[in-house]
Protein backbone atom coordinates (compact mmCIF):
# COMPACT_ATOMS: atom_id res chain seq x y z
CA UNK A 1 0.00 0.00 0.00
CA UNK A 2 1.02 3.68 -0.54
CA UNK A 3 1.85 5.44 2.66
CA UNK A 4 0.01 8.71 3.49
CA UNK A 5 -2.82 7.68 1.33
CA UNK A 6 -4.96 7.51 3.98
CA UNK A 7 -5.91 10.46 6.40
CA UNK A 8 -5.44 9.93 10.31
CA UNK A 9 -8.13 8.06 12.45
CA UNK A 10 -8.07 9.78 15.85
CA UNK A 11 -10.19 9.96 18.96
CA UNK A 12 -12.61 13.14 18.90
CA UNK A 13 -15.66 14.35 21.75
CA UNK A 14 -18.65 15.34 20.16
CA UNK A 15 -20.44 17.82 22.05
CA UNK A 16 -24.34 17.68 21.82
CA UNK A 17 -26.41 20.82 22.68
CA UNK A 18 -28.03 19.25 25.43
CA UNK A 19 -24.47 19.64 27.37
CA UNK A 20 -23.64 15.85 27.28
CA UNK A 21 -20.84 14.72 25.33
CA UNK A 22 -19.60 11.34 23.98
CA UNK A 23 -15.90 10.15 22.68
CA UNK A 24 -15.89 8.83 19.10
CA UNK A 25 -13.29 7.69 16.18
CA UNK A 26 -13.29 9.81 13.22
CA UNK A 27 -10.64 11.51 10.35
CA UNK A 28 -12.18 14.87 11.11
CA UNK A 29 -9.43 17.52 12.23
CA UNK A 30 -9.35 18.83 15.46
CA UNK A 31 -10.20 17.43 19.32
CA UNK A 32 -14.16 18.63 19.47
CA UNK A 33 -17.17 18.44 17.62
CA UNK A 34 -19.98 20.25 18.05
CA UNK A 35 -22.78 19.70 15.35
CA UNK A 36 -25.73 22.52 15.24
CA UNK A 37 -28.48 19.82 15.16
CA UNK A 38 -28.38 16.81 16.69
CA UNK A 39 -30.93 14.40 18.09
CA UNK A 40 -31.52 16.03 21.30
CA UNK A 41 -32.73 19.16 19.42
CA UNK A 42 -34.38 18.07 15.65
CA UNK A 43 -37.90 18.18 15.63
CA UNK A 44 -37.91 14.61 13.94
CA UNK A 45 -37.01 13.23 16.79
CA UNK A 46 -38.24 15.65 19.99
CA UNK A 47 -41.64 15.33 18.21
CA UNK A 48 -41.75 19.46 18.66
CA UNK A 49 -42.68 20.74 15.21
CA UNK A 50 -41.87 24.01 13.99
CA UNK A 51 -43.27 26.13 11.22
CA UNK A 52 -40.92 28.29 9.57
CA UNK A 53 -42.57 28.69 6.44
CA UNK A 54 -46.23 30.07 7.35
CA UNK A 55 -46.92 31.60 3.43
CA UNK A 56 -47.87 29.34 0.32
CA UNK A 57 -45.19 29.57 -2.28
CA UNK A 58 -47.79 31.66 -4.57
CA UNK A 59 -47.88 33.91 -1.81
CA UNK A 60 -44.20 34.28 -1.28
CA UNK A 61 -43.89 34.48 -5.41
CA UNK A 62 -46.56 37.15 -5.24
CA UNK A 63 -44.54 39.43 -2.51
CA UNK A 64 -41.28 39.01 -3.78
CA UNK A 65 -42.37 39.93 -7.47
CA UNK A 66 -45.34 41.24 -7.14
CA UNK A 67 -48.54 40.71 -9.59
CA UNK A 68 -50.49 43.93 -9.57
CA UNK A 69 -53.86 44.11 -9.59
CA UNK A 70 -55.92 41.74 -11.33
CA UNK A 71 -58.91 43.58 -11.15
CA UNK A 72 -57.53 46.53 -13.99
CA UNK A 73 -57.68 45.79 -17.31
Amino acid sequence: MKDDLHPDYNTITVQLSDGSSFQTRSTMDGEEYEPDVDSTNHPFYTGRRQYVDTAGRVEKFKQRYGTGDEDEE
